[in-house]
């Protein structure tokens, strides 16, 4: 099945709704989105998936969100991008699930995938921010040396960002503990 601007746009909306918490409604739309395609791959082992596992997230369940994304693993890869979300999109959430799970040796691997597939990331913004979550990563994990170059990676990045950005400020201020 090809994407269809309705259906990118509903995908793209529930990913949204999850990840600012608005848990219903994401449902809601994940429900419609599966009884609308129920023969879609992409949306059954990339998609909802993707969307059940931010809910997890929100929900403070990181296990499940990484059980949830197992299914997607083989797609991650792959090129499935839609309105509003870039590719290697469960990739990212698995990393953001690992942190939560203090397992920053394998939230480090998730975050490095995007480092390793410039091709797949392209310029998305997950890319320059799984750098962030990178760093992040090594310094949990006391690997100040891989911290410190992950941090200047993604401040070379942001070079050119607005100041004013909450996360540019967080990295800096976690690149300048590091100092």
């Amino acid at each position: 099945m090809s994407f269809s601007p309705t259906y990118e746009v509903q995908i793209g909306a529930a990913l949204a709704l999850a990840r600012a918490g608005d848990i219903v409604r994401a449902e809601r739309l994940t429900q419609e989105l599966s009884s609308q395609h129920p023969s879609d791959t992409l949306l059954r082992r990339v998609w909802l998936p993707t969307i059940n596992a931010e809910i997890a997230i929100q929900r403070s369940n990181p296990a499940q969100a990484v059980e949830l994304l197992q299914v997607a693993a083989p797609y991650e890869l792959g090129s499935y991008t839609i309105l509003m979300a870039g590719p290697m999109y469960p990739t990212y959430l698995r990393g953001e699930a690992y942190l939560m799970l203090h397992n920053r040796e394998a939230a480090a691997a998730e975050f490095q995938k995007f480092v390793e597939h410039p091709g797949v990331v392209l310029n998305y913004p997950l890319g320059a921010l799984a750098r962030f979550q990178l760093a992040r990563s090594y310094a949990l994990s006391g690997n100040n040396a891989k911290a410190k170059a992950a941090y200047q990676d993604f401040l070379t990045l942001w070079k050119d960002a607005d100041p004013d950005i909450l996360i540019l400020k967080q990295a800096k201020a976690e690149y300048a503990k590091l100092q």
